[in-house]
């Protein structure tokens, strides 16, 4: 396994772990060192593309649990905004009469 390769699966592997701990910030670098990983794969002269190909789609279904991930979560955070604003509107009027 060359190097390019090696790296495709290693940073999949960290971003995995990092998504199971919701980790944001990680998850943010580890995107940066995907798409470098990726680009450095695709321009490696001696490449086995079975294999790039294999991790390549480890990664893209990485991905879509991600953006699923992320999906849920901005839902579960508007829901809790939403929350938030009705107590304070609702805290205003008991102000207003109280």
């Amino acid at each position: 396994m060359n190097a390019s390769v090696k790296r495709l699966e290693e940073t999949g592997t960290a971003l995995r772990e990092a998504l199971q701990r919701q980790d944001w910030s990680a998850i943010g670098e580890l995107d940066l060192q995907c798409r470098q990983a990726v680009d450095e794969a695709m321009r490696e002269p001696q490449r086995d593309v079975e294999l790039v190909r294999e991790r390549m789609q480890e990664l893209l279904d990485l991905y879509r649990q991600l953006v699923d991930m992320c999906q849920n979560e901005k839902r579960r955070l508007a829901s809790e905004l939403l929350q938030l604003n009705q107590s304070q509107q609702g805290a205003k009027v008991y102000q207003l009469f109280g």
